[in-house]
């Protein structure tokens, strides 16, 4: 395909909900024209779990995609990543999910890394892109609702489950949790989102981009705005009005819900500030628009807010340049991932540099026969390691005696650390009346499989 730009929605089934730890067992999407056409068949594969892997038996209750069945039918690890790269992530590809941004792009992140391909290009890179629809659906209900139906839990609290919305709007979700199905499900929804309200449609889609964020949110002409981010409660539809207050790491900004009340906070006994104030990271596609967007189809009212609550609340925010300052401070020496000490989940320890690049390149070029006796020597820390494991898991046959020890080491500390948790998890399941017994045997063969002889 030449660079001309595609959408490409994608949804996993993982291991587990830790990108760092657990692994993607299902990749299934489908390509469509920005007119959100299908262009081509489906994709629908799975990956092969390693044997140095406990997945969460609750996972693969939902997922019914047991571990035997990846190893049957699956791709290595290393043979999924040269197939998305080439075939699927191509030139002018906008890689679309559904809450991707903070959960599948990260699997896809971590495997990447594994594989010694580069963690980022793949959704920047030659025109490519991304888009996560879980915030413009938010956005989309907070905002312009009308045309269509959205979902109430028995409880009576808005929720944006995207097999219920599809249901509220007759849109075919046979099998929910499947990440094809969940695909097609949310091919749909888009659909009804851009036909129903296509200018917000329209503004959204501009809003991925980082630098147009940027332009909207920034320090140099800081200005109050709409944001809808789960961070936010269901009462008021995950929509406030924040407004920018200090440089956030990486680049990125500190802003404060000017639903609040700043000096009211301060007076509490124990002040709730810290909900208040959140990281928005520029490239992780926010649903934000500007303030005007409010006089439209009486959105104040939408989001229970006033003109005059939101001037009074800033006027008081203003007040404490030194909360701002304290805010910034405690951004700056916050530690958002701590360091890992398994090169695996390592990815964001550092960058690495250039020469290491070029090895990583090698490593991935290199046949079953180089990789025998291959040990470019690396500067960064993680990746000898990383290659060892990278070997283990797809060129076995190209361990020595010496990486198969290490290997065996490695494999069972992964083993023991989740074992007791996993042997409970199946317990607890059998016990339930609706377990599934198959399921329920699959996963303690693959635990007896995974022991040593």
């Amino acid at each position: 395909m030449d660079s001309e730009q595609t959408f490409f929605f994608y949804d996993l089934e993982t291991s587990g909900l830790n990108p760092r730890e657990d692994r993607l067992m299902q990749f299934a999407g489908i390509r469509t024209d920005m007119s959100l056409q299908q262009i081509g068949e489906p994709v629908n594969v799975l990956v092969k779990l390693g044997e140095d892997t406990l997945p969460s038996p609750q996972a693969i209750m939902v997922t019914k995609i047991t571990p035997q069945s990846t190893l049957t039918d699956g791709f290595s690890e290393a043979e999924f990543c040269k197939y998305v790269m080439d075939e699927i992530f191509t030139p002018g590809t906008i890689a679309m999910g559904y809450n991707s941004v903070r959960f599948d792009d990260e699997f896809m992140r971590h495997t990447f890394w594994r594989n010694f391909y580069d963690p980022y290009e793949w959704q920047w890179k030659d025109d490519r892109s991304k888009w996560d629809l879980l915030d413009v659906v938010r956005m989309t209900r907070a905002l312009r609702p009308e045309g269509i139906n959205w979902p109430i839990t028995t409880e009576g609290k808005a929720t944006n489950r995207l097999e219920l919305i599809t249901k509220e709007n007759g849109i075919s979700h046979e099998h929910a949790h499947d990440a094809l199905s969940d695909v097609e499900a949310l091919i749909s929804v888009t659909r009804l989102i851009k036909e129903k309200q296509p200018q917000l449609y329209g503004w959204l889609f501009k809003m991925r981009d980082k630098k147009s964020v940027q332009k909207l949110i920034n320090l140099d002409r800081p200005t109050p705005f709409v944001y809808s981010s789960g961070r936010y409660s269901s009462e008021f539809e995950k929509t406030t009005i924040a407004y920018p207050i200090a440089p956030a790491k990486n680049g990125n900004v500190l802003v404060f819900d000017l639903r609040q009340n700043l000096d009211d906070l301060l007076a509490q006994e124990e002040p709730k500030i810290f909900p208040t104030v959140k990281e928005l990271k520029y490239n992780h596609c926010p649903a934000v628009a500007p303030i005007g967007v409010l006089e439209q189809g009486d959105g104040w009212r939408k989001i229970k807010l006033e003109k005059a609550q939101i001037e009074k609340n800033l006027q008081a925010l203003l007040a404490h340049p030194d909360f701002i300052e304290k805010m910034r401070t405690e951004n700056e020496n916050r530690e958002e991932f701590p360091p890992a000490t398994d090169p695996e989940s390592a990815l964001y320890d550092g960058f690495l540099d250039n020469s290491d690049k070029t090895r990583c390149d090698a490593v991935r070029r290199a046949t079953i026969n180089e990789l025998t006796d291959f040990h470019p020597d690396f500067h960064d820390p993680r990746l000898p390691d990383l290659l060892l494991h990278y070997k283990a898991r797809n060129f076995e046959q190209t361990l020595s005696e010496a990486e198969h020890q290490k290997w065996e080491e490695y494999r069972m500390s992964r083993i023991k650390a989740r074992q007791n948790s996993y042997i409970k998890a199946i317990q607890e399941i059998a016990a339930s009346p609706n377990a599934d017994p198959y399921i329920l045997e699959e996963l303690q063969l693959w635990y007896q499989s995974l022991l040593p002889y």
